[in-house]
């Protein structure tokens, strides 16, 4: 049976960089878990606040690995080999922060910080010396902003929307969603030269600009 390479995790930039730590056993399981913020207006009339997207959650990798050097390596102290995962949450000295790091197994490459670690000891020598422990690990997504803008970093995102009205359409509501306050319907009005809010037609096409 081809035995699998060991997961990785090694620090981006800094003093650790090019050092990667070994897990010692590949973990059974791991969490990606993906999420989103929403904004919620109140809405008199409504019987629930209408909802606005605000922004992206990064995506948190979360999972446990063992690491036993009572069986493997002659009872050696484990924080030998936990350490150099828990030393990635220390401030770097060259980065003036905690280094970014890469978890690198098969064909997972997560790039992120690591934001928390819990070591739980669980075997001992007689002398007390820790020779079994486990690590949860919880992994927060690091991108910057010029690759979270594409390929195409210098181009200036715009952030104007288009939308068709439809016949019971406000100005107010449609400012409730877009910008979590019905009272910046003038904003959309001017963007647009509606001189009357209240006379609307529908199937027209109209901007929602950004706030100034």
């Amino acid at each position: 049976m081809e035995q699998r390479a060991p997961a990785i995790i090694e620090a981006l930039f800094g003093t650790y960089a090019n050092k990667p730590a070994k897990v010692m056993f590949n973990p059974a399981e791991y969490s990606l878990e993906k999420g989103n913020q929403f904004a919620s207006a109140p809405l008199p009339g409504l019987s629930n606040p209408v909802l606005s997207f605000v922004n992206g959650d990064a995506d948190v990798l979360t999972m446990e690995l063992f690491f036993d050097t009572y069986t493997n390596n002659g009872g050696i102290d484990v924080r030998t080999e936990t350490d150099k995962i828990a030393r990635l949450l220390e401030i770097d000295p060259e980065l003036h922060a905690p280094p970014p790091v890469r978890f690198v197994w098969g064909k997972l490459d997560f790039k992120a910080v690591i934001e928390r670690l819990t070591q739980r000891f669980t075997m001992f020598r007689e002398d007390g010396v820790p020779v079994r422990a486990t690590l949860n690990v919880t992994f927060k997504e690091y991108l910057t902003i010029a690759e979270q803008l594409g390929p195409n970093p210098t181009r200036s995102a715009d952030f104007t929307k288009r939308r068709i009205l439809a016949e019971k359409d406000r100005l107010c509501l449609i400012a409730a969603v877009e910008y979590d306050d019905p009272a910046l319907w003038r904003e959309i009005a001017v963007a647009n030269n509606i001189d009357n809010p209240r006379v609307l037609v529908p199937g027209q096409e109209i901007r929602i600009p950004p706030l100034r």
